[in-house]
């Protein structure tokens, strides 16, 4: 449990002066005015639409003790970092720092030092973070206490919070790394501490902002670069540019996972079983078992070998590790739902790239039936854009029979996949209404329904529309 003093400490380096408040303890850190309840620690930020500082005197109002803001709060009584911690300091206080952010960055690496015992995993990659980390997380959770990131809570805001949860019982952290620009990943590894990191793969996933995908790897390597020498780092070893962070990590362990000969930890004999999952051997040193996974699409393989790789790393027998992928349940947000006149809608709208969308293509070509695909633009691919989308309406053009696309860019993939099959049925939608319009009287029971974009596309509504009530 924090308290005043520990956050001056935190902050300042320095002794808050003895008596008074310096021992009131935070109840919780919170960045939202109306999750503040007595006790709390309210840190102002500045988003692209509100600036925290507009609610700091409601989270006063709810109970909370302290906020950190960059800025004095014009009627609230402040205390400047700069300054000293006085022992007549009162509750609500409002504590100015440089950077509010900076300062929640700075206070959950102070608490996770008050936890050396913990071993931290990190997780990152362009495409399937979220899957890995929660698998990783049911595996561990096999013999371990474990903390995990929820949501996603994998920036540079949210994996501080999610540090700010540890307990005394916990005794491993699985936390989610994500980024938007060289630099980020490094400064959250230099936050958590993390005795493991584990790489995905990397695809053209942030360009607009990152310029290559020789950038993307550079960032993604930070993970790499950052764990200690008695650290274990695990990698995609059917990944080049993955594979290659091998050679730029102080961790002396380092365990590849894939389909490849060359991986350490390997599957072979992949099944599939449709919407009901996927079987595969699982392959180590002079080990192998045979696995049945719950979650649909030969790509979710992988998640399962980096959980593996991890458990296997940190002690854990081969039950289980089969006990945890077995009990995971539902993974990804590939959600199945039922969809007008029998047919089956799979909702995968949460967000695109082509990799996430090639998979949830490979998955459709699994199932009996006709296959349909409503697809939109994929974003944030900088100079891939164009071939990003041709990639997918190559592999759309291979597997579907129905294909209806919404967006600019998304008539790429209309091009290409008419161009590998002229008799295909394509429809250019204006909009997402307008495409659920059409497809809608158009299914049949024994469809299957892909429908996939990036988050800015909004594609639920579309999938709103086609729904059948009560599905």
């Amino acid at each position: 449990m924090l308290t005043l003093g520990d956050l001056w400490r935190a902050l300042t380096g320095r002794e808050p002066a003895h008596g008074g408040v310096a021992g009131a303890e935070l109840a919780s850190v919170v960045i939202d005015s109306r999750l503040a309840g007595p006790g709390s620690l309210f840190v102002a930020l500045r988003g692209e639409k509100r600036d925290g500082h507009e609610f700091v005197r409601d989270a006063f109002e709810r109970g909370a003790i302290a906020a950190l803001v960059s800025r004095p709060v014009e009627g609230l009584s402040s205390l400047a970092a700069e300054g000293e911690f006085p022992a007549e300091a009162q509750v609500p206080v409002c504590l100015v720092v440089r950077d509010a952010l900076g300062a929640l960055q700075d206070l959950s690496a102070y608490y996770r030092r008050q936890y050396p015992a913990v071993r931290v995993i990190g997780v990152t990659g362009s495409v399937g973070k979220s899957s890995t980390k929660e698998a990783i997380a049911a595996v561990l959770g096999q013999r371990y206490r474990v903390l995990k990131s929820e949501g996603n809570y994998n920036n540079e805001i949210g994996l501080p919070l999610t540090l700010l949860q540890l307990e005394h019982g916990h005794e491993r952290a699985v936390l989610e790394m994500g980024m938007y620009a060289l630099g980020e990943i490094a400064r959250l590894v230099e936050i958590s501490e993390p005795s493991v990191g584990v790489v995905t793969n990397v695809g053209p996933v942030h360009l607009e902002r990152l310029g290559s995908i020789e950038a993307v790897a550079e960032a993604k390597a930070e993970l790499a670069r950052g764990l200690p020498p008695d650290g274990v780092l695990v990698l995609n070893g059917d990944d080049a540019r993955v594979r290659a962070m091998a050679a730029a990590t102080p961790a002396r362990t380092v365990i590849s996972y894939g389909l490849g000969e060359s991986c350490d930890l390997r599957a072979t004999d992949v099944t599939s079983r449709g919407l009901q999952g996927v079987d595969a051997t699982f392959g180590y040193r002079s080990d192998a078992w045979r696995v049945q996974l719950p979650w649909p699409g030969r790509h979710n393989v992988y998640v399962a070998l980096a959980a593996a790789a991890v458990g296997l790393a940190e002690g854990l027998s081969w039950e289980e590790i089969d006990a945890g992928l077995r009990g995971l349940g539902g993974l990804g947000r590939l959600r199945v739902v039922r969809g007008p006149a029998g047919a089956t809608i799979l909702d995968d709208t949460y967000n695109a790239s082509p990799a996430s969308t090639l998979a949830d293509l490979d998955l459709l070509a699994e199932l009996p039936g006709r296959r349909v695909a409503l697809l939109g633009d994929m974003l944030e691919l900088g100079s891939e854009e164009e071939e990003g989308h041709r990639r997918v309406g190559r592999r759309a053009g291979e597997v579907v029979e129905m294909l209806v696309v919404v967006g600019r860019r998304a008539r790429w993939i209309a091009e290409e996949a008419l161009r590998v099959n002229p008799a295909l049925v394509v429809e250019m939608a204006e909009d997402r209404g307008a495409a659920a319009t059409w497809l809608r009287p158009r299914l049949r029971a024994g469809d299957y329904v892909l429908v996939k974009g990036s988050r800015g596309m909004a594609l639920e509504e579309a999938v709103s529309l086609l729904r059948e009530e009560g599905a």
